[in-house]
């Protein structure tokens, strides 16, 4: 199993996830966070007075997948969350040792 992190624009969220539901993902969690990457920030003006935007919004996903899955799972969040412009996210894919559902005790796999 392997655990998906990914960063994206939140107006790509409902994008992503509807591509997610269609290539078989059954669930996610989802957060809402602030931060910066290469892009650090930008500046804005409200009211004829220019400030700094240091942290930007984000929408972070959090996905725990099969690893026969990883590739088409990864290949669809860049596809949909892609716009081509810069502070498009970043993917992190890292391995998961084991999953429990807390419901029934189900275990690896069978737990997501």
């Amino acid at each position: 199993m392997k655990l998906i992190i990914a960063t994206i624009k939140p107006f790509k969220l409902e994008e992503v996830r509807e591509a997610l539901s269609a290539a078989g993902v059954t669930g996610m969690m989802v957060t809402e966070i602030k931060g910066y990457g290469t892009q650090s920030g930008h500046t804005e003006i409200y009211r004829g007075a220019e400030y700094a935007v240091n942290f930007v919004p984000k929408i972070k996903l959090d996905l725990v997948v099969p690893d026969s899955v990883v590739d088409a799972v990864v290949e669809t969040l860049e596809a949909t969350a892609k716009t081509g412009k810069i502070g498009d996210g970043k993917i992190f894919v890292m391995d998961v040792e084991q999953a429990v559902r807390v419901r029934t005790g189900e275990t690896g796999e069978a737990a997501l």
